[in-house]
């Protein structure tokens, strides 16, 4: 075949701020709130492929939810002559037209086109923040707004929540953890890791007097019911 007739794939990380979108998933446009996936394709498009790129997202995220690192594989078509795009081409191609969105591509590379992000996918994390010592969400930190959750009252039993996790660790039907909607016919998962640790807030060092505690719990899995977490 002609060079560059043929479509080449590519794995990307992407990372996003979540807060203005509707979640990664494509939306219609005509929504108030769109989805990364629209952004990523509209920034795709003009790389000028001969054929329209659909990203294929590993991990889904609800409204609100930022990304340290999400993954998709996309093929791309250029038109006969054209050779296929570098991986770091097609990262700073991408990244271009995706300004001023808070979105980035953090990697790019071939993949052979067998390979498919949500299906090749190894494991997903997810991580909370929370915040203790806010009595109300008024008092959350500026730079920390939409980045945690200040659970009224300012405060939570973190022994009890470390007991509790532990028997959620392991293979179980999680039928009462996922969303009436779920796709999936068969309801249990298995949760490699659930951790409840203390973490690190913006600039926390400088408003110690206040008496806030950061913490994470962080969620493993091979893969999620709809909504689990």
């Amino acid at each position: 075949p002609a060079m560059g007739s043929a479509p080449a794939r590519y794995l990307v990380f992407f990372q996003y701020f979540g807060t203005r979108y509707s979640g990664v998933m494509e939306t219609k446009s005509d929504q108030a709130l769109v989805g990364v996936q629209n952004y990523l394709e509209k920034a795709a498009e003009q790389l000028k492929p001969s054929a329209p790129i659909k990203f294929h997202i590993s991990s889904r995220t609800d409204s609100g939810v930022h990304a340290l690192a999400n993954a998709a594989h996309l093929d791309i078509q250029r038109a006969p002559g054209k050779a296929a795009f570098t991986g770091h081409q097609l990262l700073q191609g991408l990244n271009h037209h995706l300004q001023p969105e808070p979105i980035r591509i953090l990697s790019a590379q071939r993949v052979p086109s067998t390979f498919h992000a949500r299906f090749c996918a190894l494991s997903r994390t997810y991580i909370y923040r929370l915040l203790l010592g806010c009595a109300h969400r008024s008092q959350i930190p500026v730079f920390e707004r939409d980045l945690c959750w200040a659970p009224p009252g300012g405060s939570l039993d973190i022994p009890a929540m470390r007991e509790a996790a532990q028997f959620l660790l392991g293979t179980h039907d999680f039928s009462t953890f996922r969303s009436l909607h779920a796709e999936a016919q068969n309801p249990v998962r298995t949760l490699l890791q659930l951790q409840l640790q203390p973490g690190p807030g913006f600039l926390a060092h400088h408003y110690l007097h206040r008496g806030l505690e950061f913490w994470e719990v962080k969620v493993k899995s091979k893969s999620f019911l709809y909504r689990q977490v």
